[in-house]
């Protein structure tokens, strides 16, 4: 009596998916921005803010002139602006309900985090540079429309600043989006919640400490001018532990246990 033995069976081997890689993830973040009504729309406002602005100052007559200054005022609308670009930039993967769609394609959720927090920073860099083109758009036509002649002059140190406290505008926004997940409740509290506590600081005395160290739109205002220096890093450093790095903790570690629906 004789055995067959069936021939084994080749193994198939499942071909190894790559993740995307981090600069990849960064530029489909970036993409998001511009792909929606309301990001690309916000893009073109932050522009015509920066110009408008600029505009204002160059016909008010007893403003200041001078680039560096042009540069500092445009910092405020654009600073305005970019952070609720940064909200949009998380929240929009829940109101779009893509959320699911991202986190299966890369499922590590901390790469994908990690995405939009540089894109983020890509952003905030991209403001700057728009408030930079409308300043020497501003500075050219200045001999034209004043008195006054083109003035160039600006300290590395206010350009670093700046830049700084614009990276942490948006960042703070980002921030406000992973902790709660929703595009209008992130956007109001990011504008009401530093409002209130800049209101109640500067109108209770005994508060200015709170004030000093805390009230990030205190802190940071040096910096428009490049003036920071000395104990004002460590202002910075304490208010942005408590209006970025803490609501930022919490949102990464929320969306990182969260059950994506």
């Amino acid at each position: 009596m004789t055995t067959t033995t069936a021939p084994a069976t080749p193994a198939v081997r499942t071909p190894q998916v790559s993740a995307p890689s981090l600069p990849t993830l960064t530029r489909v973040e970036l993409r998001k921005c511009y792909d929606t009504r309301a990001g690309r729309w916000l893009l073109i406002v932050i522009g015509l803010a920066a110009l408008g602005v600029v505009t204002l100052e160059l016909f008010v007559e007893d403003a200041p002139k001078t680039f560096a200054d042009y540069f500092a005022f445009t910092q405020f609308p654009v600073g305005i602006l970019l952070p609720v670009l940064g909200i949009l930039l998380v929240t929009s993967e829940w109101s779009q309900r893509t959320a699911m769609t991202t986190f299966a394609l890369v499922p590590r959720r901390a790469r994908v985090l990690t995405a939009k927090v540089v894109a983020a920073v890509l952003l905030a860099v991209g403001g700057v540079l728009a408030a930079a083109l409308a300043s020497a758009l501003a500075t050219v036509l200045t001999p034209v429309f004043t008195d006054s002649a083109m003035d160039w002059g600006m300290s590395a140190a206010q350009a670093g600043q700046v830049l700084l406290v614009q990276v942490v505008s948006v960042l703070a926004g980002v921030a406000f989006g992973m902790l709660l997940l929703s595009s209008p409740l992130a956007i109001v509290l990011s504008f009401v919640l530093p409002t209130a506590f800049t209101i109640l600081v500067n109108t209770v005395s005994a508060l200015t400490w709170v004030r000093d160290w805390l009230d990030l739109s205190t802190t940071t205002m040096p910096m428009y001018e490049g003036d920071l220096d000395g104990q004002g890093w460590l202002q910075v450093a304490t208010s942005v532990a408590l209006w970025l790095a803490l609501p930022m903790v919490l949102g990464w570690l929320r969306i990182r246990r969260a059950e994506i629906s």
